[in-house]
C-alpha cells in the first residue's frame, strides 16, 4: 500500500485532522508500542500499520 493510499484511508476513517493527530499519539501495542507515525519512521509497511489501525478501531471489515 502506498503512503498515500494509507493517509487517505486514515482520513477517510478518523477525519482529516483527527487522523494525523490520532497517529501521532496514539500507541498500538500491536505495533510493538508505537504510534503510527513511529511505525512508518521505522520502516514498517504501511500495510500491516494500516491493519494494526483497522482492528484497534473496530472499523468495518470491507474498510480493511
Amino acid at each position: 500500500m502506498r503512503l498515500t493510499d494509507f493517509w487517505e484511508r486514515m482520513e477517510q476513517a478518523l477525519g482529516p485532522t483527527y487522523a494525523r493527530s490520532w497517529a501521532h499519539d496514539h500507541v498500538l501495542a500491536e505495533l510493538g508500542g508505537r504510534t503510527v507515525d513511529e511505525s512508518i519512521d521505522d520502516g514498517i509497511e504501511t500495510v500491516t500499520i494500516w491493519r494494526a489501525v483497522h482492528r484497534e478501531l473496530a472499523l468495518h471489515p470491507r474498510e480493511r
